[in-house]
């Protein structure tokens, strides 16, 4: 018989396969149908949810495989679910009233009861002045002055001179200059340390400082002038440069130049909304993260913020902290292998610094 009106062979093709995911669609049609049985189910119903529980999955999947990276771990355990989930606002958002099964919690303390164990040596530190700068008299006092013309100094001598001017300059242990007091610390489950201290910006020895600016790049007001003064005329050199090339700065963006004079390596000048206007929190919390993947682009260790958009631009000294603060530990969350190790923000009035203090103390420490 001739085969002219035969049926051709098709091969089956699963709906899963047609719409282009892995879930299975025809097993999400008939849950659907099950706990749905008087509803008429459309047929692209199935295949959206199908594809929405991809995702979710995946998502999650991959950020506890981050989660467990970075603590070493080869294979993602609840834990690593929990912290991924917890440490993602919209799945933290989502899955709010989900318990997992050996997850554990996010470890917290409350600041009230670190404040109140004196004595004990906490993560948190209490906020204190600034000790007093002792004068040059008393240092000239100390230094061994007389010495015989001609005759060396004993290396013992030298090792014990050396030491008393480093404590006579120095404020704080293990800080980078003379006048860097480290007030508070804290550190987020990625190993990531913030910290609050009060000094110049223009002295911070981090590899990066912030530079609040606006849409012509203008090097004023107390940071941009602190930071001319202490770089000199090339940094506005390099701006004016800047601005003939890329033309003006758009709202939440970010642009990078050399520190010149600067201790740091690198000026990030960021243009941050003002208050009142519209979506200001949102565009403040993108100018912080633009500002953290500038610095990772260049694989940068440490970071120095002024009190960005509580200035001229109006922002409550607390709303700019507690923003600041929620872009921060979410950009750390989101990108997991951050170059970024160490966070300052660079503070003066004892407004800003209680503020910082207290926001930071509301973050989950490591």
């Amino acid at each position: 018989m001739s085969s002219r009106g035969g049926k051709k062979k098709t091969t089956k093709m699963s709906r899963s396969t047609r719409a282009g995911v892995i879930f299975p669609v025809g097993r999400m049609m008939r849950y659907v149908r099950r706990s749905l049985p008087k509803y008429r189910i459309g047929v692209g119903a199935p295949v959206y949810l199908a594809a929405v529980l991809e995702y979710l999955t995946a998502e999650i999947l991959e950020l506890a495989g981050n989660a467990a990276r970075d603590n070493k771990k080869g294979r993602v355990t609840p834990r690593h679910i929990l912290l991924a989930i917890a440490n993602d606002e919209e799945l933290n958002q989502l899955l709010k009233s989900v318990t997992i099964a050996a997850g554990g919690v996010l470890p917290n303390i409350h600041p009230e009861l670190l404040a109140k164990k004196r004595g004990a040596k906490g993560k948190l530190e209490a906020v204190a002045p600034p000790p007093p700068v002792k004068k040059t008299k008393m240092a000239v006092k100390k230094s061994p002055s007389k010495s015989v013309v001609g005759k060396k100094a004993s290396p013992r001598g030298k090792r014990q001179a050396g030491a008393k001017a480093a404590s006579a300059d120095s404020t704080t242990d293990g800080t980078p200059s003379g006048t860097f007091t480290v007030l508070s610390t804290k550190s987020l489950f990625l190993g990531q340390k913030l910290q609050v201290v009060q000094a110049d910006i223009s002295t911070i020895d981090s590899e990066a400082v912030i530079h609040p600016t606006n849409g012509s790049l203008y090097i004023g007001g107390e940071v941009g002038s602190a930071l001319e003064q202490k770089a000199g005329k090339e940094l506005t050199e390099a701006c004016n440069e800047l601005r003939k090339k890329n033309g003006p700065l758009d709202v939440a963006g970010a642009v990078m130049t050399a520190g010149f004079g600067l201790p740091a390596k690198f000026v990030i000048h960021c243009y941050s909304p003002s208050w009142g206007t519209d979506r200001c929190e949102e565009l403040l919390e993108k100018t912080v993260k633009n500002c953290l993947a500038l610095a990772d682009e260049k694989k940068l260790k440490s970071i120095a913020f002024p009190s960005i958009g509580s200035g001229r631009n109006g922002f409550p000294k607390q709303t700019a902290a507690q923003v600041i603060l929620k872009a921060i530990s979410s950009y750390f969350v989101s990108t997991m292998s951050s170059s970024i190790k160490s966070v300052y923000f660079v503070l003066f009035d004892s407004e800003s610094i209680g503020f910082y203090v207290q926001e930071m103390a509301k973050l989950e420490a490591n």
